[in-house]
């Protein structure tokens, strides 16, 4: 036997015709649920707001961050396998005096940049090319800083012939074991394996109105309400804002924006991203690589785990 669940707002229009049919004094259960809606309504639109946030045109790219945190950053390219991959960049520089390396997605600004960068949705070069400078950066003993903005990996087939699904998974087996410290930092979106290709770190960060999700709530939407347009109510259904993924334990901390989002300040976004991170590596150097490893992975470990 089929069982049917009903909607709110269903229950509402049916208790309002009982009322009105049967002159059923049904007040109170019609102003609770009429009063559940509107907090509901409240949320959605409270939730799309950090989506639209994160997602703005004018929101710093990861470049932008480099120029305003970094000093004489170099960026390198190719992934010494196939070729370069415009959505993922990275490279080197000195934070403070620090030498570190750097790594994120990139998005365009413009048309004709979106398209060259491919939305920032990189193939499986670009995840090659983080891990070979990831591993560069092991090898001298450089700080790993990544900024992760992203709709997720590309799926195209060329992505998917050259190996984008084992691209990632090396890419989380090796960032979790490298002798040096990472610092992840949502800047934007954090979707789906896009994001975790680049995202395993000591300490991970989202800006204020960032969000990350392991579905765009688009594609939530499209699968599970078999309706795209409802992507606002899967936005809440996820728990895709910094709120929510700090509540869960996912992220270490939530960096402040300014009023408004970052698009608004992004010097200032940019000051509050630098402090945290050297407040981080200041500590975080001072570990022996063993110690970094041993704690990382515990972290990745304890993800997810709760008890009841």
């Amino acid at each position: 036997m089929k069982t049917y669940s009903l909607t709110d707002e269903q229950i509402l229009t049916q208790l309002q015709e009982i009322a009105k049919d049967h002159g059923i004094d049904l007040t109170h259960e019609i102003a609770t649920i009429t009063k559940k809606l509107e907090d509901n309504a409240a949320s959605t639109a409270k939730v799309w707001e950090k989506v639209e946030l994160a997602r703005h045109a004018d929101r710093p790219r990861t470049l932008d961050y480099i120029h305003l945190i970094i000093d004489d950053f170099v960026e390198l390219h190719g992934d010494r396998y196939y070729s370069d991959d415009s959505a993922m960049v990275g490279g080197i520089g000195f934070l403070d005096g620090i030498p570190v390396t750097v790594i994120g997605n990139m998005k365009g600004r413009n048309l004709k940049e979106t398209i060259d960068r491919n939305g920032g949705m990189a193939n499986p070069e670009g995840y090659r090319k983080a891990l070979r400078l990831a591993k560069q950066a092991e090898k001298f003993g450089r700080p790993i800083i990544t900024f992760i903005d992203t709709q997720g990996a590309y799926p195209g087939l060329g992505s998917e012939e050259r190996g984008i699904g084992e691209a990632i998974a090396v890419n989380l087996r090796e960032f979790s074991q490298l002798k040096t410290p990472i610092i992840c930092i949502v800047i934007g979106e954090g979707g789906s394996g896009g994001a975790l290709g680049i995202g395993v770190g000591d300490k991970i960060y989202m800006l204020e109105n960032a969000i990350y999700s392991v579905i765009s709530p688009e594609g939530c939407a499209s699968i599970l309400l078999r309706d795209s347009a409802r992507a606002k109510d899967a936005a809440v259904m996820l728990k895709i804002t910094a709120k929510d993924i700090l509540g869960m334990k996912v992220v270490n901390g939530i960096i402040k924006e300014p009023e408004g989002g970052a698009q608004n300040n992004p010097k200032m976004a940019a000051e509050a991203i630098k402090k945290q991170i050297k407040d981080d590596l200041e500590k975080l150097m001072k570990k022996s690589p063993s110690i970094l490893v041993k704690y990382r992975n515990k972290k990745i470990l304890e993800m997810g785990v709760f008890s009841e």
